[in-house]
């Protein structure tokens, strides 16, 4: 079949065959594997849309996927969970890199693929290019998700980070000489070779691990959590400070903000508990902005009390070991 002339019901027809016999001696596959197959073939699409200019749209951006059921609500981690990670990892010679997904929004492979280059430190900002994914073992680099490029603002905070790490990788490619090898890339191994993504998430589950196997037994442990939830942590604190739903899709690469909100609903939900007292405020002078319910301990607490607690975030972009990032 030629590339023009698959259709979004052609890979529709793909996605349910392979879920009923596209494995082995003709077994199904399972719902994630052929989420798996649309992503890839999405990619792949995308960058005869975008790169090639082969196709004018990309099918599978239509294509019906099969549907199961309902996936189990994961928790955001709180500010102060977030803290408490990042101080844990803060001994590794990577912990930048959890420093920048977390405070950036950026998905495990985009982090995995910025140079210096793509800094702008006086913005101060990353251009994101590209992505990074493993494929058969291999490192194989490609575009975003969305086949866009996009400006991300850093903090002063992340900024210091990131100078911080330039200052170390460079005393350390003096000290290797001619055994370093140069690539640009911010995040590499100790001789310059850049990352495996795959280690990242290895590192992120390990150094939750440790942190709480030496707590005392009366203190909270740190709640498990992935590498793509750093990802999670940043869109819904973001929203639940009232950043606009439109800045905060730019900010994570989303094509269109609809897909914000249909990934972020449930924050938006309850972000809006008081919207009503914020809009009377603004008319009349004197009215209290505090929802009426503020006080009574069964109400829907406010954006403050939300920062302070986990949230349930939907599973909506697992995180694929085997994927681009996609």
């Amino acid at each position: 079949m030629r590339l023009q002339s698959v259709r979004p019901a052609t890979l529709s027809g793909l996605y349910r065959d392979l879920l009923v016999h596209g494995g082995k001696e003709a077994r199904p596959l399972s719902r994630a594997t052929v989420d798996y197959v649309h992503a890839i073939l999405r990619k792949a699409f995308n960058d005869a849309v975008r790169s090639d200019q082969l196709l004018v749209t990309n099918p599978a951006e239509r294509a019906k996927r099969p549907r199961g059921g309902p996936r189990g609500l994961r928790e955001v981690w709180t500010a102060e969970q977030l803290r408490t990670f990042l101080n844990a990892a803060s001994h590794h010679r990577l912990s930048a890199f959890f420093r920048v997904a977390a405070y950036t929004g950026a998905r495990r492979g985009e982090v995995s693929n910025l140079r210096w280059a793509d800094i702008d430190w006086d913005a101060p900002a990353l251009r994101i290019k590209g992505s990074v994914g493993i494929i058969a073992g291999q490192r194989v680099e490609g575009t975003t998700k969305s086949g866009r490029e996009r400006l991300v603002s850093l903090d002063a905070g992340t900024v210091d980070v990131l100078r911080d790490l330039r200052r170390k990788q460079v005393e350390n490619q003096l000290a290797l000489g001619d055994a370093w090898t140069e690539t640009g890339h911010v995040f590499t191994s100790g001789d310059g070779v850049p990352i495996n993504p795959d280690s990242m998430t290895a590192l992120m589950a390990k150094t939750i691990r440790a942190y709480n196997a030496a707590l005392p037994p009366d203190v909270p442990a740190l709640p498990v959590a992935r590498l793509h939830d750093l990802r999670h942590v940043h869109a819904t604190h973001l929203l639940l400070a009232g950043v606009p739903v439109h800045v905060v899709a730019d900010r994570l690469g989303h094509a269109d903000p609809a897909i914000t909100l249909r990934v972020y609903a449930h924050v938006l939900r309850q972000h809006a508990a008081g919207v009503a007292d914020v809009f009377a405020a603004a008319i009349e002078p004197g009215h209290d902005a505090t929802p009426a319910a503020a006080n009574d301990s069964s109400a829907h607490p406010g954006a403050a009390a939300l920062l302070a607690r986990p949230l349930a975030s939907p599973d909506l972009e697992p995180e694929n070991p085997r994927s681009l990032s996609l």
